[in-house]
C-alpha cells in the first residue's frame, strides 16, 4: 500500500469535485438540473463504458446487473438530482459542509440496518455532528432555506449507495459500477425534463466551458477517489476528504462572492470535528480485533 499516493489522489479528487460542483452551479442559472445531469450522465458514461471494455471487464455480467446494484443505481440518481438541485438553489460552501455528514450518515447505517456494533462514543460523535448540521440549516429561523433539505436528502442517498457498495460481489469492476452511476444520471435526467416538461435550452458557447469542466473533473474524481481507495489504506487516506469543504469554501468565496456566516462555519467544524473522532474510534476497535485475532 502506498498511503503517500493515496493520501495525493483523495485530495486532488476532493478538489476536482469541488471544481464540478463550481461548473454545476454556474451551468445551472441558465440550463434546466435534468438536461445537466442527462448531459455529464452521457459523456461520463461513456467514458467509464470505454475504460470498462479497454480492460475488458464484462459490463453486462449477470453478476454486474443484479437487483442490488440497479437499487444501488437508483440512489445514485437520486443523490444525483438532489445535490445538483440544491447547488442551484444554495450557496456552495453550505451545501460542502452540511455534506461532510455523510460519513456519520454511513456509521449510523451501518448500526442500524447492517448489525455493526457502534458504541456510546460513536452515538455522541454522530449526535454532535448533527447538531452541526442543525447549525448550518437552522430549520424554523430566519436564515432556513427548504432547498438546503435537497443536500440532507442528498446525504442520505450517498450513505445508501455506499452501504449498498458494501454488499457487491467483488468481481464487479468499479468502471461497471461507475458505469451504471452515470447511467441512472440519464434516466433520472431525463425522467426529470419529462415529468416536469421542461425544454431542452440550445448548447450556447457560454455552455461549452461549464459542460466541459463539469465532465472532465467529474471523470478525474470519480478516478481519483476510486483509485486512491486501492493504493491507499481506507483508514489513513478517508479522513483528506474533509479537504472538500476547504476547496468549496474557495471556490463559493472566490467564485461567486459568498461570504458563509459563523454558523455555517461553527457547524461545519463540528461535522468535520464528530467526523473525524468517529473515524478514528473506528480505526482504534478495528485494531483492538484485528490484535485479539492474532
Amino acid at each position: 500500500m502506498n498511503n503517500v499516493n493515496g493520501i495525493l489522489l483523495v485530495v486532488a479528487a476532493m478538489a476536482a469535485f469541488s471544481i464540478e460542483d463550481m461548473f454545476i452551479k454556474k451551468l445551472s442559472v441558465t440550463v434546466p438540473i435534468g438536461q445537466i445531469l442527462l448531459v455529464l450522465g452521457v459523456f461520463c458514461g461513456a467514458t467509464f463504458l470505454i475504460m470498462a471494455a479497454a480492460t475488458r471487464k464484462r459490463v453486462f455480467s449477470r453478476a454486474a446487473w443484479s437487483p442490488l446494484l440497479l437499487i444501488r443505481a437508483a440512489t445514485e440518481a437520486v443523490s444525483a438530482l438532489t445535490f445538483a438541485t440544491a447547488l442551484s438553489l444554495v450557496d456552495l460552501s453550505t451545501v460542502a459542509a452540511v455534506f461532510q455528514a455523510m460519513p456519520l450518515v454511513v456509521t449510523m447505517g451501518a448500526a442500524l440496518f447492517l448489525g455493526e456494533q457502534v458504541g456510546w462514543r460513536r452515538w455522541s460523535a454522530i449526535t454532535v455532528g448533527f447538531v452541526g448540521v442543525l447549525m448550518i440549516i437552522r430549520p424554523g429561523m430566519a436564515g432556513f432555506q427548504p432547498a438546503q433539505l435537497l443536500v440532507v436528502a442528498s446525504v442520505i442517498s450517498v450513505a445508501a449507495r455506499d452501504l449498498i457498495t458494501r454488499r457487491i460481489d467483488a468481481h464487479v469492476a468499479s468502471a461497471v459500477v461507475s458505469f451504471q452511476a452515470y447511467l441512472a444520471l440519464i434516466l433520472g435526467g431525463g425522467g426529470i425534463l419529462l415529468v416536469s416538461g421542461t425544454a431542452l435550452v440550445p448548447v450556447e458557447p457560454g455552455h461549452w466551458g461549464p459542460y466541459a469542466g463539469a465532465i472532465l473533473f467529474g471523470v478525474l474524481g470519480y478516478y481519483g477517489i476510486v483509485t486512491a481507495m486501492r493504493v491507499g489504506e481506507a483508514s489513513v487516506v478517508t479522513p483528506f476528504r474533509y479537504t472538500r469543504l476547504l476547496f468549496s469554501l474557495l471556490a463559493g468565496v472566490l467564485v461567486f462572492g459568498e461570504r458563509p456566516d459563523w454558523p455555517t462555519l461553527a457547524g461545519g467544524a463540528l461535522i468535520i470535528g464528530s467526523g473525524l473522532y468517529t473515524f478514528l474510534r473506528e480505526r482504534r476497535l478495528a485494531r483492538e480485533l484485528a490484535f485479539a485475532a492474532g
